[in-house]
């Protein structure tokens, strides 16, 4: 019987990219498509997936919440977070989120079906390179203790919210989106420009825009 697969990513071309290398493969079967946070729970609720490939930045939210959601709410669920995003920075978020794996999208065509059958397998999935990461990092190696990207100070929240600020919406757009006081995404704002020692509101724009140009 094959396993189904769900697919959250709010990009089409990648969403396609994916529905025609699994269609490839006959244990896995594409159970849905989902653009957006909204239409991937419906989705979830409706086909009830093996397995979710989960896009980490989505119109309308953040893919980390997702994944804690989606991990909460379905009982031997296994999530793949997908990403263009540093692996240094957010394998490990994914990963304490629930996600049972990272896929870079530069990867992702040669190692998504490997990916998805070590996760169906029971087994977590990451690069060799961020494997060792973590494995020196756990007998202590100085070397290997941080990403490079001063980004990686922030909690799950702050990139959530740094990365939305480079979308260009505003705190009561944030606010709105995440379902919070404007106050809040205020404090946050400023917690943000402390940990990387950003002046103003003008330099955390310009910051969060360049960042989340790098990593789209």
């Amino acid at each position: 019987m094959a396993s189904n697969v769900l697919i959250v990513d709010d990009h089409p071309l990648v969403r396609e990219g994916l529905i025609t290398l699994l269609s490839k493969q006959h244990d896995f079967s594409v159970c849905g498509e989902a653009s957006g946070i909204a239409e991937a729970r419906e989705l979830a609720r409706a086909t009830k997936p093996c397995v979710a490939i989960v896009d980490l930045t989505l119109k309308d939210g953040n893919g980390i919440s997702l994944i804690k959601e989606l991990v909460e709410q379905y009982e031997g669920l296994k999530v793949l977070a997908l990403s263009m995003h540093d692996e240094t920075l957010f394998a490990e978020r994914a990963l304490r989120a629930g996600a049972a794996g990272y896929v870079n999208k530069h990867d992702a065509s040669r190692t998504i079906i490997r990916a998805i059958r070590t996760v169906l397998d029971g087994r977590l999935y990451l690069s060799e390179q961020m494997t060792n990461r973590m494995l020196a990092r756990s007998v202590g190696s100085k070397k290997h203790s941080e990403s490079g990207s001063p980004v990686a100070r922030l909690s799950d929240r702050e990139v959530e919210i740094f990365e939305m600020i480079g979308r260009g919406l505003t705190s009561r757009e944030i606010a709105d989106q995440l379902d919070v006081s404007q106050r809040t995404i205020d404090t946050h704002r400023e917690n943000i420009k402390q940990k990387l020692e950003i002046k103003n509101a003008v330099e955390l724009t310009r910051h969060a825009v360049q960042w989340a140009l790098e990593n789209r």
